[in-house]
């Protein structure tokens, strides 16, 4: 609403350090939409917005007639992007496409690992013609995006993260990166991509959508959700869920049939004795101090305390030897390599929840291990090995849930993992690629039996994916 007596001039908008600079308007003077975006900044006394409410800022002010004077976008369009390849979408690719053109450019698509969420974003910027901005968690995606931007489009990508520092009309970087640099290229871009977008609403990350102009966004995640107030922040750096895709949905089309087997596994007599004191230090600690873990500040708050309290080192350490023991049981080792033997051939992948599990079965059955520590060219020889067959099998602790192009595989082993339903549904989809001769993918999940391995698992099992598909076996060691 326009403030009594002001004569309205018209507002300048420029882009400065991360954010709009709103020059020649007063909030009172402007639609009450448009006011709600604009802020006072008592340091140079002018009016600011976020970058990311450039295009609501700018929509409302053009739909009150307001002539608005736009310093701040440096993009134009690019006509002459094409597509250089024949490129036949699939069904649910087209159908993600056209729910993203409907819900004006602006959206989260959710589809299972394997289903080609890169190539729906290659097909949303060919439909765009945009100079596109790409975040991606990895190094490792950093470099398999630009690789297939580059097959597609046949023009020079750029790269910010491992080194590379190169901005071009089409440049993908990692979030770290793009966090440190929005500030100076955030107008350059009139889309950005967000993919594994669940990495977006954490307290460092969302800078980097915060401080991009770009109206057209596009979220790509299996499972955008996190069931908590990061949700609707998500939603607001990038727009709503406009389109799921289930595993389910493509199962026998686009991706492996397959089963997924629970394994309750007996700890053995003494494993068991010591896992049932030290679960018992750790339980009378929490239960003491009123902790019930239905909140992250909870976590915070046991280590506060354990750091403070006289017997809290003795806690901590009863805490670690309990989950230690519940991960990693003797049968549980055996057990994969039953299943190893059941599987001659079969290229398979086995998850653990920490390194040192990874490494102890690396070294007990002689396999290649890919952690966080695995330099770049070792991880490319697995990898090269596993897609030809040379190693048959790999282990990983949680490198490969995501940000690495995994061959196909026909079998996982969760010997251990978190409560995450993220974390379980990405091991899931590391195993559902299709392939020549593939019957049926096949997930075992390895469980202590007795232990607070059952509800972790309970927990994480909490998926579409999941419940339409599951065995259980009793095994006895």
């Amino acid at each position: 609403m326009q403030h009594p007596g002001n004569k309205l001039q018209e507002p300048v908008l420029y882009f400065e350090n991360g954010v709009l600079r709103v020059e020649n308007c007063h909030p009172d003077q402007l639609p009450e939409a448009a006011a709600r975006l604009i802020r006072l900044d008592p340091r140079g006394n002018v009016y600011r917005a976020k970058a990311s409410d450039y295009a609501p800022l700018l929509l409302e002010l053009l739909l009150s007639g307001i002539r608005v004077h736009d310093q701040a976008k440096a993009f134009l369009p690019i006509n002459d992007l094409e597509l250089k390849k024949t490129l036949v979408p699939r069904p649910h690719q087209k159908k993600a496409l056209e729910s993203w053109i409907d819900g004006g450019r602006r959206g989260i698509a959710a589809l299972p690992t394997g289903a080609g969420k890169t190539i729906l974003a290659v097909m949303a910027i060919a439909s765009l013609k945009r100079p596109t901005l790409v975040l991606v968690p990895t190094i490792d995606l950093l470099q398999q995006w630009a690789s297939i931007l580059e097959q597609w489009f046949q023009r020079p990508i750029g790269m910010l993260g491992g080194g590379s520092h190169q901005v071009e009309d089409l440049t993908v970087s990692t979030y770290d990166s793009a966090v440190l640099q929005m500030e100076f290229i955030g107008n350059r871009f009139g889309f950005l991509i967000a993919d594994e977008c669940h990495h977006l609403p954490g307290p460092v990350y969302r800078a980097a959508a915060e401080m991009a102009l770009a109206p057209f966004r596009l979220g790509l995640s299996a499972t955008p959700e996190s069931g908590d107030a990061r949700d609707q922040l998500l939603e607001e750096l990038l727009g709503p869920l406009l389109c799921r895709v289930e595993i389910d949905e493509l199962e026998g089309k686009y991706l492996s049939k397959y089963r997924t087997i629970r394994l309750e596994i007996p700890l053995e007599p003494d494993e068991e004795a010591a896992y049932r004191e030290n679960r018992a230090k750790y339980i009378q600690f929490i239960r003491r101090n009123g902790i019930t873990f239905r909140n992250r500040e909870d976590w915070g708050r046991f280590l506060m305390l354990c750091a403070r309290r006289p017997e809290g080192k003795d806690v901590l350490d009863a805490f670690l030897e309990q989950r230690r023991i519940a991960r990693g049981g003797r049968a549980k080792f055996r057990k994969v390599w039953e299943l190893l033997k059941k599987h001659p051939g079969e290229r398979t992948l086995i998850f653990t929840a920490d390194n040192a599990a990874a490494y102890r079965i690396g070294r007990e059955f002689c396999l290649p291990v890919i952690t966080h520590h695995t330099g770049a060219k070792e991880r490319k020889d697995f990898l090269d090995g596993f897609r030809k067959g040379t190693y048959p099998v790999l282990v990983t602790s949680k490198v490969l849930n995501e940000g690495i192009d995994v061959p196909e595989a026909a079998v996982g082993i969760v010997l251990s993992g978190s409560g995450s339903v993220r974390e379980h549904v990405q091991r899931l989809g590391r195993i559902l690629r299709p392939g020549a001769g593939k019957e049926q993918a096949t997930l075992y999940e390895l469980i202590s039996a007795g232990t607070s391995e059952e509800g972790v698992s309970s927990r994480r099992r909490e998926h579409r994916a999941y419940r339409i598909k599951s065995e259980k076996g009793a095994e006895s060691c």
